[in-house]
């Protein structure tokens, strides 16, 4: 069994991310085995490692934030003509049933955690949490995303069986996905990963063109009544796993 640095291992158990758990070593809220850890110090994946009381209060105070993306704004950083998803995040457009008290602090380091692109609308996380983030989007991460999607075209006749399993992207086999038909020209995608663009680019490979996508639930948490454009923070109780 060889030893592995403890800010790596502290993120494969889910207690934070590795640049938080840095941040936490420097300060002296890690400990192995009961005793302070040093920054780049290692460790067995057998041992004790905790996070001090701080941490777990740096933790709390953390802020996730729901929104309904609306079509038109890029998720991440801002592009030439586009503007992000964050400017949207003010105080007259959080959900009027949301009752927690916004700050301007809480949009410090706040990250998307996850992509949606700009031609697509619906369920978009963003988050200062590491936690959360990795849990989202990590490579090992087994959260669902729901989407609909509207479209248009004739499909192979195979295509169903091959959007469920059968595709690969950039070289890649796709994970195994659930697909399914709503309507004439609305369709069903549960995935558990997400390249780029990587429905429409599936939708493509079996003749479709799609007109419409909305993503309306990632895990246990689902978009639910919240209007395009406005955002609330994840609740207590609330979990994507």
């Amino acid at each position: 069994m060889e030893k592995t640095r403890i800010s790596k291992l502290l993120a494969e158990r889910g207690l934070c991310s590795r640049r938080e758990a840095d941040a936490y070593i420097e300060r002296g809220w890690v400990r192995v085995d009961g005793k302070v850890a040093t920054l780049g110090e290692k460790a067995f994946p057998d041992q004790s490692i905790t996070l001090d009381k701080s941490a777990q209060a740096r933790q709390t105070a953390r802020v996730t934030i729901i929104m309904n993306k609306p079509v038109g704004y890029v998720s991440g950083q801002a592009e030439e003509g586009y503007r992000p998803a964050v400017t949207l995040i003010t105080p007259d457009r959080q959900y009027d049933r949301d009752k927690h008290t916004f700050s301007p602090s809480h949009l410090r380091g706040l990250a998307p955690a996850g992509r949606l692109d700009i031609d697509s609308q619906g369920l978009l996380v963003l988050t200062q949490d590491g936690r959360i983030a990795r849990q989202l989007i990590g490579e090992d991460s087994e959260v669902e995303k729901e989407y609909l999607v509207r479209v248009e075209g004739r499909i192979s006749g195979n295509g169903l069986q091959l959007l469920n399993n059968g595709l690969s992207l950039d070289g890649d086999v796709l994970r195994p996905a659930q697909v399914s038909w709503q309507n004439d020209d609305q369709l069903k995608f549960i995935l558990q990963e997400g390249k780029k663009r990587q429905i429409r680019r599936m939708c493509q490979m079996v003749g479709l063109n799609v007109i419409g996508l909305k993503r309306v639930r990632m895990g246990n948490v689902s978009l639910a009544d919240l209007p395009p454009g406005k955002w609330r923070y994840l609740k207590s109780h609330e979990r994507f796993l």
